[in-house]
């Protein structure tokens, strides 16, 4: 029951952290999104053994972090929730491409190469997202992606899949409460009780949706989600868009560790 009532706690971290008053949080929506959508097609466009390139792009996470004061905990332990399906996908990769190269004056497999590009990657794609909604919350994203002219029924379906998520989870809870208190010394849920438990909880779950459909219905809802207008584009937004897509750019075409490697090998020589 503790487990259940933390997944819905830990649910609704990025909502509360969404809430801040940074330079960040305030920032136009739609800003954010197109300068994560440009980080995310400019990290997965590096080949299987370009590590030392994306190493520039730690940068944008760091600087989100600090300027809009989001702590790393909450944040990691989603990282973490992924990382079994990334190492599953990369893990094969050491016993398919066992071409060696020169590291150091070692012989590296570069099948662990693509490994570790591979767990780089998913590890900044999937911080930048999370990093999205933690500092602009899902209501103002769907408004975001609204304006991009994204179809109104997938951008209802994300924000009701996201918002409900928690209202299932309360069933569960309900349902697992109900139950313990029926088996007041047992450990769990006894697996001859599965089947019932999973029947019922299908059950509730559709009268629920049921009875939120029709209270959306009594408020006026006809297929478009509100979320509230938001503020027009200034030119700080612009020139926070600007700066960044600039800097993956040239990130993408020079090897700025590379780069810098060799400005300080020239100054040094």
């Amino acid at each position: 029951m503790s487990n259940i009532m933390n997944s819905l706690y830990n649910m609704r971290i990025l909502d509360d952290l969404a809430r801040q008053e940074t330079v960040i949080h305030r920032l136009h929506p739609l800003m954010k999104l197109l300068t994560t959508v440009s980080y995310l097609t400019v990290v997965v466009s590096f080949g299987r053994y370009e590590i030392g390139g994306l190493l520039p792009f730690f940068l944008y996470p760091v600087m989100i972090f600090s300027l809009a004061e989001i702590p790393l905990k909450p944040i990691f332990l989603r990282i973490l929730l992924v990382s079994p399906f990334i190492i599953g996908i990369g893990i094969l990769n050491p016993f398919f491409d066992q071409q060696v190269y020169l590291l150091g004056g070692r012989e590296i497999s570069r099948g662990w190469v693509t490994f570790l590009a591979i767990l780089i990657k998913s590890g900044l794609t999937v911080t930048a997202a999370l990093l999205l909604i933690a500092t602009t919350g899902m209501d103002r994203l769907a408004g975001a992606l609204r304006m991009l002219k994204i179809p109104r029924v997938f951008v209802l379906q994300l924000l009701l899949t996201y918002r409900y998520i928690s209202v299932l989870m309360e069933e569960v809870a309900r349902s697992l409460r109900a139950y313990s208190l029926r088996a007041p010394n047992q450990k769990g849920v006894h697996r001859s009780a599965w089947g019932s438990l999973a029947g019922q909880l299908i059950l509730r779950t559709f009268d629920r949706a049921q009875r939120i459909y029709e209270a959306m219905c009594l408020r006026g809802f006809t297929g478009e989600y509100h979320t509230g207008g938001f503020g027009s584009i200034r030119v700080w937004d612009l020139a926070y868009l600007t700066g960044w897509v600039v800097f993956f750019a040239v990130a993408r075409i020079y090897n700025i560790p590379m780069v810098l490697g060799s400005l300080i090998t020239g100054v040094i020589r």
